[in-house]
């Protein structure tokens, strides 16, 4: 009874670490739309997210797991199904047309391949240990997927020095939640919950990292910016003399 209850206690922290991970791209996309403009902002996260969280929503339902053992895995993602929609739906909005092709044509075979998968679980497979396998199996490749994603953000980080498109509360909360849930998983013998979050934890250390060494250069540039500005307006406020006024307040009989 005791590790159950530990176990339900870790899955509510998990909810609640989870809620605050899909809910940070908030600020993302409120930036997007002050600006009118997705900037270098990439759709993969989202969209891999997305199609992480439609088939973790479905690992927990009945249909897939022994009744609602795994009831806060499904309840968390289905709300993260909700955002990560709405993101998706905002970048597509306001992205340039190169942009937007390419975030549908990724959307269309992640939905495709996530209706194939809950098909063939409900109607080909007949036991419940046989779905979770089924089930697991692909959202393990999708939560890999997933938490492998933030490379690209990486990448960027480390060739333009800046962490300025690599938000720290989403690098935060991404690792609070894989650790969560990764304690959650293998608390109830779970390796298809606690797996990917093997993955999870040390991407979400490296962004962590990434993060407070190349705050420091953003730092140092906005300084250098802020100081070329001050500069910039101490000339502005410096009016030069004349030749004739210099003429004109020499000493009497002095050429």
């Amino acid at each position: 009874m005791v590790p159950n209850t530990v176990r339900v206690a870790v899955g509510i922290l998990g909810n609640a670490a989870s809620m605050l991970l899909y809910a940070a791209p908030i600020l993302t996309f409120r930036r997007v739309a002050k600006k009118g403009n997705v900037e270098e902002f990439s759709c993969v996260p989202y969209i891999l997210a997305l199609f992480n969280c439609l088939l973790y929503t479905w690992y927990g339902l009945p249909v897939v797991s022994s009744g609602w053992e795994n009831f806060p895995v499904s309840t968390i993602n289905g709300v993260g199904i909700l955002l990560e929609i709405t993101f998706i739906s905002m970048y597509i909005w306001f992205a340039p047309r190169d942009k937007e092709r390419f975030a549908l044509q990724l959307v269309l075979p992640v939905l495709t391949l996530f209706g194939l998968t809950a098909f063939f679980s409900s109607f080909m497979v007949r036991t419940h240990r046989m779905r979770k396998v089924f089930v697991g199996s692909v959202g393990l490749v999708a939560s890999i997927s997933m938490y492998s994603s933030p490379m690209v953000a990486a990448k960027q980080v480390i060739a333009t020095k800046s962490v300025e498109f690599m938000p720290f509360y989403l690098s935060l909360f991404s690792f609070l939640s894989s650790s969560l849930w990764m304690i959650y998983g293998l608390l109830g013998r779970d390796m298809f919950i606690a797996s990917p979050n093997f993955i999870g934890v040390p991407m979400g250390i490296l962004q962590l990292v990434l993060y407070c060494i190349y705050r420091r250069s953003d730092a140092a540039v906005g300084k250098l910016r802020a100081t070329a500005t001050d500069q910039e307006k101490g000339l502005k406020a410096v009016v030069p003399m004349h030749p004739q006024d210099t003429t004109a307040s020499k000493p009497e009989g002095q050429k």
